[in-house]
């Protein structure tokens, strides 16, 4: 397939891996960059030496294109710009922040920028930045979120109507049928988050991944809307968390809850217990640890034979 997504990143299947916090290392990245995707280092969770590595890692490990994901809501965004120009990186994905604030420094540097937004009216703005895509990601997905609650389903259509750039699904998309629903709502191309995360590349702990692969339908959950939107499995930190809400507890409150480490402790170290359990709502389909070119090939082969069923 060649579209204006394929085109934009020169990549043979418009199929994109999310960039995730303590799960989106070099080998998840250039794995999936090789199978024919795009491949994305999750800068979320490193410090900038970190991200030097894991850059020069995967440019050694691939010959073909992947990006850097940079949340712009850390404090050291700054030192990781410029890694990202030092090494000069191709392909940046932004997210969890103002696009307006280092779009036109990335691509004065030549680098093709993307930007994640939950609703329409930050599509727009994103639009306005200068970004060359847009990532329209509904609730259902994991990690950072929009506080709107605005579904995939509902939120692709309003996305493309409004904007002129290509527009990439993300949010409960973990399968072919899943991907051609996107493309017929006006998506060209579709980044899949939780199916990556449990690969077997992915840097995740072993005993989450297998914890995802056995959740059950109902068992993730939106929550720290005062904070920034995460979705969760539920378990006894996700239980302190609700507590606190209950009883009021103040954004400063809830900081000091989840700054203790937890994603780490939950996705990098397989707490199940006392971690943040990061994941979308599709991880109640997935069922097994695979690797990641099987991850991308399933959904093709999926979204090649769901188009034929339909059309």
């Amino acid at each position: 397939m060649q579209n204006r997504i394929t085109q934009l990143f020169n990549i043979q299947y418009p199929i994109i891996q999310a960039g995730m916090v303590w799960c989106s290392g070099w080998r998840l990245a250039s794995a999936v960059s090789n199978a024919g995707g795009l491949g994305l280092i999750g800068a979320g969770s490193m410090s900038a030496d970190l991200l030097r590595e894991h850059i020069q890692k995967c440019i050694t490990a691939t010959s073909k294109p992947f990006g850097v994901n940079l949340p712009l809501l850390y404090a050291h965004i700054d030192q990781h710009i410029q890694v990202l120009l030092d090494e000069k990186v191709k392909i940046v994905f932004t997210s969890a922040g103002n696009p307006a604030t280092y779009t036109a420094r990335l691509k004065e540097a030549g680098i093709t920028v993307v930007h994640v937004v939950s609703s329409t009216k930050f599509a727009l703005k994103a639009q306005q930045a200068g970004v060359d895509a847009i990532v329209a990601e509904g609730f259902e997905a994991g990690g950072h979120n929009g506080r709107e609650e605005t579904t995939t389903l509902c939120l692709i259509p309003s996305v493309a109507d409004a904007v002129s750039i290509p527009v990439i699904a993300a949010g409960g998309i973990a399968s072919g049928r899943a991907m051609l629903a996107a493309f017929a709502l006006g998506a060209e191309g579709v980044q899949v988050g939780s199916a990556f995360a449990v690969s077997e590349e992915s840097s995740a702990h072993h005993i989450f991944k297998q914890r995802v692969v056995e959740a059950l339908e109902g068992e993730t959950i939106l929550t720290l809307k005062q904070l920034t939107p995460v979705r969760l499995i539920k378990n006894n930190f996700y239980e302190q968390i609700k507590k606190a809400e209950t009883n009021g507890a103040s954004a400063e409150d809830l900081k000091n809850i989840v700054s203790k480490g937890r994603s780490k402790k939950g996705i990098f170290e397989g707490d199940l217990n006392e971690g943040e359990l990061e994941i979308g709502q599709v991880s109640a389909q997935l069922k097994a640890v695979k690797p990641a070119a099987s991850v991308i090939t399933d959904i093709w082969e999926e979204f090649e034979q769901a188009r034929k069923n339909i059309f």
